[in-house]
């Protein structure tokens, strides 16, 4: 969900930019946008309507149909928060469909404002919950797109009866809603970073800590009331009041996260309701629990290609376990995963040969488009095309460069591997001796007041690349431990999931420990010759030997370690064990590289800071709750902190 959230009149914008930033102004645009956006208008029609739900609520609904009526074409359905713009019937959007590729190829497309949202009408809400057995005019997101997809089939003269459905983040949640209990139209669907549990690892929280700068960014636009259908207009939403660019600063000044709320009342005029649910809302009750999709992905007919970026900050989670939970609740259906080395929405709108300074060496969002989402919806629409290159998991090594496919995720071929925390910041295979002090721990302070930084370029939201962040620039301070591996003799490739499993211990009753994976390059490594990094890029002044290139990073919060429902504090100075699952990847460390884990116990601004002080709801922590606290993590026999590693065998 949430990079700059950009709500101009091109949706394509806004259904992938990430903060709210409002721009109301027509981009500029490259001369082969400029020619598609000439075909369009040459070659489509357009026209809007409002598109009756069961309990009477209509919804805004805009169509684009082919001028040529020499055959049936089959409709690709967006439905979405971030406006179906630019409006009215002689304005067009300057692409259509999921990328570049689909205009000139030519479907009906179909684009809605979700129920409550700008120009349709209802109540809306977020991730609104599925109601299984629905009776009446009760309604939910499957219910709504039933109704429309049954309107679009019986009102499109020109349609072939078939109907795809796709989006990326929150959009990419309407579709996943889209296939449960699906209607009978509706042949393939492919969610692409979809929204799917916003409490253990979507957007708002991971494992229960929350992500404070792009929430807070996000809701300053989408969390303002809408009395009444309206469209986008300089007017339509204010301005949120910021006074500085400076992101650290800014949350520094706000203090606990119970001032937040009254900022944004104070700034805006009025509070924004789902900001004050989250806050009353810490653990994983019932609030959380009915808005998390993935228990109820059942009953789905049509084919599914899920779809998901390796450094997709906000819904890399999501796209990872939408897969599986509909491969295992939907047996034998077409289900297929594609994770490339992409941003949110990087598959779409960037070649993905570069993401800050990691260089991939192919374009690898190009590939994607051509090889996967044109071929994948064009079999199951329009029986055209051949799809056999699509196997069942399909992914990107991030270390070795190159488009792997496995049987299954997690894949069959990997192991899951242990690597052991040391004395002197060693990191090992081998399990340290049985004769190791059971007291061995290194410790450092933990001081909300002076946070680590989660990246060098703090603004309001968050830079795209900071999960491919070269970690040198907090590597030295006191507040980080850091362990590596001696550089590896050979490649050594992991596929699937990341396990740590910590013992630690804290002088106060809680405290958030946050585990980085780091591939570590030699100081010789160069860019390969000719690698050209985007122009004003921090690649074209970087000297990428010996980066530190974070792989993966992931908080969680020690009064969560026995259950997410009911928290516990820590006892101060007493070794406790803390074991989650991290999301995974693909990625090959190569010879000559050394692997690190960094732990630290804050991450500001991007996830909100633990007061260390055990209080009943975290987030209406005071300012004087916040305290400083020695924590340690053990490295003994008996206490072994680990991460663990799941090594594709050779």
């Amino acid at each position: 969900m949430k990079q700059n959230r950009l709500l101009s009149l091109t949706v394509a914008l806004v259904l992938l930019a990430v903060a709210p930033v409002i721009s109301f102004a027509q981009r500029q645009l490259s001369p082969q946008q400029q020619q598609l956006a000439d075909y369009i208008k040459n070659n489509y029609t357009k026209r809007e309507v409002m598109i009756p739900m069961r309990d009477g609520a209509k919804l805004f609904t805009s169509i684009y149909e082919p001028k040529d009526r020499s055959q049936k074409y089959p409709m690709l359905l967006n439905r979405t928060p971030y406006t179906v713009a630019p409006y009215g019937a002689d304005k067009f959007k300057t692409s259509l469909g999921p990328d570049e590729l689909f205009a000139r190829e030519g479907f009906i497309f179909v684009y809605q404002d979700v129920r409550g949202r700008w120009k349709s009408e209802g109540d809306y809400m977020d991730v609104r919950p599925y109601i299984p057995n629905k009776t009446g005019k009760q309604i939910d997101e499957t219910s709504d797109t039933y109704d429309t997809v049954e309107w679009l089939v019986k009102n499109i003269t020109n349609n072939n009866g078939r109907v795809g459905v796709y989006g990326i983040s929150y959009p990419g949640f309407y579709t996943s809603m889209a296939g449960i209990d699906n209607h009978p139209a509706i042949k393939a669907i492919s969610p692409q970073a979809p929204v799917a549990d916003w409490f253990h690892g979507d957007d708002m929280h991971h494992n229960g800590a929350f992500f404070l700068a792009q929430n807070y960014n996000f809701y300053a636009f989408f969390g303002q009331p809408r009395p009444q259908p309206l469209e986008p207009s300089p007017t339509a939403i204010k301005p949120f009041p910021w006074g500085t660019e400076d992101g650290y600063k800014f949350y520094m000044r706000l203090g606990g996260m119970r001032n937040a709320g009254d900022l944004y009342e104070r700034r805006l005029g009025a509070r924004v309701k789902f900001w004050d649910e989250m806050m009353a809302h810490p653990t994983y009750d019932e609030f959380w629990k009915e808005r998390n999709i993935l228990p109820n992905l059942k009953n789905i007919k049509a084919a599914v290609m899920t779809v998901g970026g390796w450094f997709d900050d906000e819904d890399l989670f999501g796209a990872l376990r939408t897969y599986q939970s509909i491969e295992r609740q939907n047996p034998g259906i077409f289900n297929v995963l594609v994770m490339g080395p992409w941003f949110h929405g990087g598959w779409a709108r960037s070649d993905g040969d570069w993401l800050g300074t990691a260089y991939f060496k192919q374009k690898t969002g190009v590939y994607y488009r051509e090889t996967f989402e044109l071929p994948f919806f064009n079999h199951f629409l329009k029986d055209k095309g051949d799809i056999t290159q699509i196997k069942e998991v399909n992914v990107f090594d991030t270390g070795a460069n190159e488009w792997r496919d496995y049987a299954a995720w997690e894949p069959r071929v990997a192991t899951d591997t242990p690597l052991y925390f040391g004395a002197n910041g060693s990191l090992s295979f081998e399990k340290p001796a049985s004769d190791t002090n059971s007291a061995a721990y290194d410790e450092y302070i933990s001081d909300p007041a002076h946070p680590v930084p989660y990246t060098q370029k703090i603004t309001l939201n968050y830079p795209r690349d900071f999960m491919t962040e070269d970690q040198r620039f907090v590597s030295g301070r006191p507040d980080v431990l850091v362990y590596q591996t001696a550089p590896l003799t050979e490649d050594m490739t992991i596929a699937g999931d990341i396990k740590p499993q910590l013992f630690v211990a804290s002088s106060g009753t809680d405290s958030d420990f946050v585990v980085k994976l780091i591939d570590v390059f030699p100081d010789d490594y160069k860019y390969p010759e000719g690698a050209k990094p985007p122009d004003g890029s921090a690649a074209c002044v970087f000297a990428p030997g010996g980066y530190e290139m974070l792989l993966r990073g992931e908080p969680f919060p020690a009064r969560f370690r026995t259950s997410f429902e009911r928290p516990e504090p820590l006892q101060p100075n007493t070794p406790a064990r803390i074991s989650f699952v991290m999301p995974g990847i693909t990625h090959t460390f190569k010879r000559g590289h050394r692997i690190m884990v960094q732990i630290q116990s804050t991450w500001f601004p991007l996830v909100a800071r633990n007061p260390q002080r055990f209080v009943p709801n975290y987030k209406q922590a005071t300012d004087a709750d916040f305290q400083r606290a020695t924590e340690r993590v053990y490295h003994s026999t008996e206490n072994s902190s680990q991460i663990i590693l799941p090594v594709v065998q050779r």
